[in-house]
Parts: C-alpha cells; structure tokens; sequence
C-alpha cells in the first residue's frame, strides 16, 4: 500500500497526548504532513515549548508510523510550539496569552527568587515571558536582574504615554523600583499601591506573551484583589517551605484563590528550601525545615506539587549579583527548569479542561 494522508494521519490518530488525554490529530497538534515513496515528514505542534513530555510523543509518533508503514520509511519530525490561550476574554492585555500569579502566605520564604528563576527558565525554554514585580513595598526585581540602575522608556500610544519593560535574559519586566530611589520606601496607601499595579498592567507596552508571571506581594491583601479584578487569571502558583509555620500561611493563601468569589485555578504549590546539599556532599540532603510539607499540602487540598527547590548558595548568591541560578548549568538550574516544565504542562491542562477565568466583581 502506498503513502497517504489519510494513512499518516490514521497512525498518528492513536498517538494520545499524554497530558490531555486527547490523541494528536484530534486536538489539531498535526501539521505540515508531507510524503513521497519513501519519507515522511510532519510538524507536532506542543502546546508549550517547555513540554516535559517531548521526546516521549515524539517517540511515539514514530513507533505508530512504522507499525503502519514499516521500517523502511525515513521520518522527519519537527517538534514546535504554539503556547495555548487562557480561555478568556482579556480587553486589557489582549496579547498576553497567559497570567499567572505567584504567591506566598509568608514572607521569606523565596517567592521571588521563584518568580525571577522560573520566568528566565521558561524563556530559556523558547516561550515569550513577562514579569511584573507587584511586591510594591518591597521590590526585588531591579537587584535580581541587576538593573538597579535602569528606567524604563515611555512611548506614547494612541495619545497616551505607556511604559516600556525593561528586558534581560530574555523576560520584560516591570518594577516600582525602576521608578523610585532605591534607597527610599515606598510609603503610600492601599490604593495607592493598587493604581500602580494597574499601571503596570494597563499601561505598559508588553509584546505578545505567552506567559506572564506577577510576583505578588506576601500574605493576601489589596494587591491581590485589584490583580484578579483587572484581569482575568489563568490560575495561581503558591510558594512555601515545608515548616508548619509557612504551610499554615500558605494554606490561607492558596484558599483565597479557590473560594467562590474570586476562583482562580491552583496551578500547584512550589516547595522552596526543601532541604540542604552541600557542594561537596553533592548525594547528601539534609531536611532542615522538615520534610515534605510542601507536598502534603497539595495533597491536602487535591492539587498538583510541581516540586522542590533546595538549598543552595549559589541560588543566593545568583540573586544577589543579579546572575539567577538558572542560567548556571547545575543542579539548581536542573530544579528550575523542572519546575517550569510542570508549570508549563499544568497551564495547558488548565487551558484544555476548565472553564474560563473571568475578572472578579468585589464591591466590598
């Protein structure tokens, strides 16, 4: 029997995304299909380029092609990407594909050293990223990516004026401490801080973006609330560490997203400071702040635990020279990469089997 169409797409029709429990052909991942005696070629198009899952669909697109041609076939895949769209909505960043909120119940417990590493890891992966540094009273963004220095340009749009992200290691970002004395507190009022943050999300010029993270502020408050007023959000990453103190506070956090009112998808929890490792004892961990926390409250509260980030000085000292961890090739930057792919594949779950996110309406 020769090769056909209809053939190629019949093979490939029982390769199952693993994630979406979909086959291939079904959820339109096949295209570019071309052929001639003896080769194939295809495109398959991943709903993130940070998919943990690559290899194996593409391994398992060539077992079916040879099990319906045979052998003697050559075949060409090319693995791309087309980030999936939260399904909503969103007149106020139209071309922001994503908008995924990072928080904390409890200072101190990482949240945007997580932030920073995990917006650089999934650039690094291919995907277009923005930050906002949302934390308004206590921005660390400027010395993170070390741009202490740096102001971002205005452009006026449309008769208005917009503000330009500053971009480095391949993520825009946005910071009140691009716009105040670094050795000055920001001394303002709840709504004072809430207008800034719209500022950041309504009047700056974000390219198209297929992820972009706001590092909110610790605990549960009125940054939180205007963030999931202005926009509709994809879902909520919740960072602790494992000691009870954090997972109480962190608990707290994560049912502020989850109650009626406002419901915003828990994409996972995130453990920070899971356990020690010295650089020479590089086998040895050492369990600190307790063990496990982390992943006894996603499975407390039925959602997914992305992983676990150790403790390690370089992570520090990346963050403190402006140089994250991530862009080392180590093991931190092994635990960061992971995370983003987990993050990664819980977006496009949440983007293929829940419903839209909408802005939430709070009078009160």
């Amino acid at each position: 029997m020769s090769i056909t169409k209809e053939r190629i797409l019949k093979a490939l029709g029982t390769v199952e995304d693993p994630d979406l429990k979909q086959d291939l052909v079904s959820l339109n991942m096949i295209q570019e299909i071309a052929f001639d005696d003896n080769n194939i070629s295809f495109s398959v198009v991943l709903t993130t380029p940070a998919c943990p899952l690559k290899e194996l669909i593409k391994n398992n697109c060539l077992d079916a092609i040879d099990k319906e041609f045979g052998k003697g076939i050559s075949v060409d895949i090319n693995m791309t990407h087309d980030v999936t769209k939260s399904p909503h909505l969103n007149p106020t960043l139209p071309n922001v594909k994503n908008i995924i909120a990072i928080s904390s119940g409890k200072g101190g417990v990482g949240k945007s050293t997580v932030s920073t590493n995990l917006a650089i890891a999934l650039a690094k992966s291919g995907a277009k990223v923005g930050l906002i540094d949302a934390d308004i009273f206590g921005p660390s963004m400027p010395v993170m990516f070390n741009l202490e220095d740096r102001k971002p340009g205005i452009v006026e749009e449309d008769g208005k004026n917009k503000i330009i992200p500053l971009k480095k290691y391949g993520v825009e970002l946005i910071s009140i401490g691009f716009l105040t004395p670094s050795d000055q507190a920001v001394v303002w009022r709840g709504p004072m801080a809430s207008s800034a943050l719209r500022q950041f999300i309504g009047d700056c010029q974000w390219s198209d973006l297929d992820y972009l993270l706001v590092d909110l502020p610790p605990g549960t408050s009125d940054i939180h609330l205007t963030l999931v007023q202005s926009v509709p959000v994809t879902g909520a990453l919740v960072v602790t560490t494992p000691q009870k103190v954090a997972l109480a506070d962190a608990q707290k956090g994560l049912a502020m997203f989850t109650q009626p009112q406002i419901n915003v998808p828990i994409l996972g929890v995130v453990e920070n400071m899971a356990y020690f490792t010295p650089e020479e004892l590089p086998d040895n961990k050492y369990y600190l702040f307790g063990k496990d926390g982390g992943k006894q409250l996603a499975e407390s509260t039925n959602v997914p635990f992305l992983g676990e980030i150790p403790i390690v000085q370089g992570i520090r000292e990346g963050g403190d020279i402006g140089y994250p961890a991530v862009l080392n090739n180590d093991a931190s930057s092994e635990a960061f990469e992971k995370l983003a792919e987990s993050l990664a594949q819980q977006v496009a779950i949440r983007n293929s089997q829940q419903k839209e996110t909408t802005k939430v309406e709070i009078k009160a």
